[in-house]
This record gives structure tokens, C-alpha cells and sequence, in this order.
């Protein structure tokens, strides 16, 4: 189990502080925290978010309330399309006040969930938070992570600098690697993350030093994909809520037992 702090304020996902980061948290911003759990590679995949102002109630409860929805219309033969509309009519029904100015808080509609595999976080089918999605069904047996993120910008990320993401390409063939400490290192990721996602401070944290001019070559032969981090517009206010949930999800369960289910079921498989 691996838990970092990530993303604040505007940056949707993929950011975790990389060596020598001096950014310091502060009362009002508004912190996602993604966590994944893995036995033998079979995975949970999670989130929340964490304010410290009560202006920005709404603006979690959105995304969380949504993210249920989403999970309540999940199951065995559900549509991924008809899904990806019950989760916008949801989150699109809140407002928030912020600094005395009204915001409509929108879904950031190029943020999807995901299905999950063996050490595949982003597996097969995706599952769309706004309307328009695939006329895909899901099937049982599948396991997806439903997460959405609601946002006071336009509710479109972009890519921002200074990577601190990365996973081991799952199912893609790396161009030849010439350099001999982009081998080691590949090794060294082979080895401790498999296909799974790991940010800079990992690598840090191995006492391999100077690292960056060996995992540079691993991305440019495609053989390590970055994740740089996703961002809305400047000043705009992103939060994020992820579960995880089976496709024969039972009656009644709250949302630790359906963790607790899915690990030890898929443990036991």
C-alpha cells in the first residue's frame, strides 16, 4: 500500500512532490489524496479530498455524491454512456461559493474512471463521469474504479511541467535502450513496481543518484510512460473521489467492506 499527498487547488491528478519540492500546505487549498492497495498485482484503486475551509463543502460533496451515483448505477449489463450522464446530472446540480462569487461546478469531462486488472490500473473499458460515452456495457466479473472530479474552471485538464508520475509500459514494445544505467534502472523498476505506477522520490529513496538522466531514455523509448500532472485553469478548485467497486457489488455494503470483499475475493481466486 503506497499513500501520497498530491494534488492541491487547480491540479486534478498525477502530482506528488518530487526531491527538493518546498511547496507547504496551507488553509485553504484543497488537497486530493489517491492511494492504491495491490495483493500480487490485483488491485484497489481510491481517493478523497481533504479541505480545510467550510466555503468548499459543496465543491467535495459533489464530486463524492456523484461518484455514488455512479457506483449505484453500476452492475452487470449497465451502459458506460447511460452511467457517464447520471454521474453529470448529479455533480452538475451543485453550486459553491467561494470568496463571495457563485460557481457552477462542472465535471472535468476528460477525466474518466477505469477499469481495473492485474497490475493494470487502467484496464479495457473506461467510464465516462458526463453524457456522450461509449455504448459499451459492463460485464460481470469486471472491477472499476469509479472516480470523478468535480471543478470550478471549464472542467478540462491540461498537461503541466515537472513530472513526478511514471509507469512501466504494460503491453507496448521499447525501441532498443543503449544506455547501460537506463538498463539498471529498468531493472530496478521491473523489479520493485512491476506495471504499477511510481513517482521520482521512489527512485530517490533507492540511493540511485542522478536518476533522471537514466529514466529520460526509458521515456523516450517508450519503454517508462509519464504522467505529468493535470491541471485546470489558474485559481479554479478541483476535488476528487474514487472507489472501487465489483460488478455484482451486494446490497448494503458501505464502502470499507466492499474494499475489504474485493481484496480478500480476488486474494483467494
Amino acid at each position: 500500500s503506497e499513500m501520497c499527498i498530491r494534488d492541491s487547488n487547480n491540479c486534478a491528478a498525477h502530482f506528488t512532490p518530487n526531491a527538493g519540492d518546498t511547496k507547504v500546505l496551507t488553509k485553504g487549498d484543497v488537497v486530493k489524496i489517491d492511494f492504491g492497495t495491490h495483493v500480487k498485482g490485483l488491485l484497489v484503486d481510491s481517493a478523497f479530498t481533504v479541505a480545510f475551509e467550510p466555503c468548499f463543502d459543496n465543491l467535495l460533496l459533489a464530486a463524492k455524491e456523484a461518484t455514488w451515483t455512479g457506483v449505484t448505477e453500476a452492475g452487470i449489463d449497465a451502459r458506460l454512456d447511460e452511467i457517464g450522464e447520471k454521474i453529470q446530472e448529479t455533480m452538475e446540480s451543485y453550486e459553491v461559493e467561494i470568496k463571495g462569487k457563485v460557481h457552477k461546478i462542472r465535471c472535468v469531462k476528460n477525466l474518466e474512471g477505469h477499469q481495473v486488472a492485474r497490475y493494470r490500473i487502467h484496464a479495457g473499458k473506461c467510464l465516462p463521469t458526463v453524457k456522450g460515452g461509449p455504448q459499451e456495457k459492463m460485464e460481470e466479473g469486471e472491477v472499476y474504479a469509479c472516480e470523478t472530479f468535480a471543478s470550478t474552471g471549464k472542467g478540462i485538464v491540461m498537461d503541466d511541467v515537472d513530472c513526478s508520475h511514471y509507469m512501466k509500459a504494460f503491453d507496448t514494445k521499447p525501441r532498443p535502450i543503449k544506455n547501460s544505467r537506463s538498463k539498471f534502472l529498468l531493472k530496478i523498476i521491473e523489479d520493485n513496481f512491476s506495471t504499477l505506477a511510481f513517482c521520482r522520490r521512489w527512485i530517490d529513496d533507492m540511493q540511485f543518484e542522478k536518476h533522471y538522466s537514466a529514466l529520460k531514455p526509458l521515456v523516450d523509448a517508450e519503454a517508462v510512460i509519464p504522467y505529468p500532472p493535470l491541471v485546470d485553469i489558474p485559481g479554479s478548485y478541483v476535488a476528487q473521489f474514487e472507489p472501487v467497486s465489483y460488478t455484482h457489488l451486494r446490497a448494503h455494503e458501505t464502502s470499507l467492506h466492499l474494499v475489504c470483499r474485493l481484496l480478500l475475493e480476488k486474494k483467494n481466486t
